[in-house]
């Protein structure tokens, strides 16, 4: 009779939704693993999934040496960027634990946007928009002009709110060269590039370096209110459709953006003689001419990765043990064929800053209720109960056979929270909706109509 094999110790690092959803995937494992947190806040229930739960600070890199070492870790899930472009996983590897992510040197292809555009360009990789990278001001005024649609964006990580539109938060030359000099004079780079038109997609691929398991294909929502209106947020929400694609998109859409992954995580792994090993999500627009990369992250997206990973037919800890020891091939992989709606639900005054310590009535999420999911972001829950801070609160994902079933789930509790926290919480009331999906099929068409 051989030896019942000991359930893997898993430790989770990060304070936001999505690793709330890393493990709630990693809590349905036939393994039973031991799961063992490490977040900046007390976040809810946490306490309770969790056999351990560690608040620091997630930029101290020896603090989670120390309580991977100390926890016996099987398994280290990293959620946030930050701590991937820190070198987390390199540290983690140093004691002897293996991490699903990449290294440092290869996680450079979301905390440097020079670098990710390079990459493409040194390996003939399709998908760049026109761009230049600036290390001074001179001939960035000249280039604005020359492009006359532009973004200007930062070259380093900033959670997504960093990017500037040129007619939408810069309103002239002489602004957007301001704020491209105020980033200069912080990173020492910039980036200028043509402004796209199209519908953004977001293509999330679980990979090892060699085997490749592409997510379904998502569309975020940043603007901070409905109608796309007000500023870029984190991403108030999001939704898939159970064919995996999306309806604006055709099927050369999707076979490009998955080819353009493919082909970067060879070039990466080429260029810097490791493997790459986690989630490279692409950010991606289609447009009347084909596909364009926006940006690559070297992590799951937030909200993507609530999206998707509730739809996984397979064991979590086991796919993310195989990825890091290269072993993807031999695990099966699967998503279910359904549809899904997530629905931030953020502080009334999102994105800006919160009074602190506001107290919330908590979702009343039935847990058998297989198609409703709740995610907690940042949030502090002590004995007194869970409050708010400046940050996303948490996140309701509705699962159906259709986006419309979803967003009738997802929305339904969505008010529901703030009917009981009245003044205190919003959500956005068009993700998902049939009248936001059928403008973005018409945008789509019209655009491939003008080009054709």
């Amino acid at each position: 009779m051989s030896p019942i094999a000991k359930p893997p110790t898993v430790l989770l690092i990060g304070t936001d939704a999505r690793t709330d959803a890393l493990l709630a995937a990693c809590s349905q494992s036939p393994q039973h693993p031991r799961l063992v947190g490490l977040c900046e806040l007390p976040m809810p229930g946490w306490a309770h999934r969790c056999e351990q739960v560690f608040t620091g600070s997630l930029a101290d890199i020896e603090l989670v040496k120390r309580i991977a070492m100390q926890v016996q870790a099987d398994l280290a899930i990293i959620g946030p960027e930050g701590p991937l472009a820190a070198g987390y996983v390199d540290a983690l590897g140093s004691c002897g634990v293996p991490a699903f992510g990449p290294s440092r040197k290869l996680a450079q292809i979301e905390s440097s946007k020079s670098w990710a555009r390079h990459l493409l360009d040194r390996h003939g990789i399709p998908g760049n928009p026109e761009y230049r990278v600036f290390e001074t001001n001179h001939d960035l005024q000249r280039y604005m002009e020359e492009l006359g649609s532009f973004v200007v964006k930062p070259d380093g990580l900033t959670g997504g709110k960093g990017v500037q539109v040129f007619g939408e938060h810069l309103h002239s030359i002489d602004e957007a060269v301001e704020y491209a000099e105020a980033v200069l004079h912080k990173l020492q780079k910039v980036q200028v590039e043509e402004r796209l038109e199209g519908e953004e997609f977001s293509l999330q691929t679980i990979t090892d370096g060699e085997t490749v398991i592409h997510c379904p294909l998502v569309q975020d929502h940043k603007r901070a209110f409905d109608g796309d209106q007000g500023p870029n947020t984190g991403g108030m929400g999001s939704y898939s459709f159970a064919d995996f694609s999306l309806p604006f998109l055709e099927k050369a859409d999707v076979n490009q953006a998955q080819l353009i992954n493919e082909r970067v995580i060879d070039a990466l792994s080429r260029e810097t003689a490791e493997p790459y090993r986690g989630v490279l999500y692409g950010g991606f627009m289609a447009t009347g001419s084909g596909v364009r990369l926006i940006e690559y992250n070297a992590r799951f997206g937030d909200p993507e990765a609530l999206n998707v990973l509730p739809l996984l037919d397979t064991d979590f800890v086991e796919l993310c043990l195989a990825t890091s020891r290269g072993e993807l091939a031999r695990v099966d992989r699967a998503f279910a064929s359904r549809a899904t709606v997530c629905k931030y639900v953020v502080p009334a005054a999102y994105p800006d800053a919160s009074p602190p310590g506001v107290r919330i009535a908590t979702p009343s999420v039935d847990a058998g209720l297989e198609d409703l999911r709740w995610f907690w972001a940042a949030c502090n829950e002590d004995d007194e109960g869970v409050s708010l801070t400046s940050s996303r609160s948490g996140a309701f994902v509705g699962i159906g056979d259709s986006v419309a079933e979803a967003y009738v789930v997802a929305e339904r509790a969505a008010v529901e929270l703030e009917q009981r926290n009245p003044g205190k919480v919003r959500h956005r009331a068009d993700v998902g909706s049939s009248d936001v999906i059928a403008k973005r099929i018409a945008h789509m068409n019209s655009l491939r109509g003008a080009c054709g």
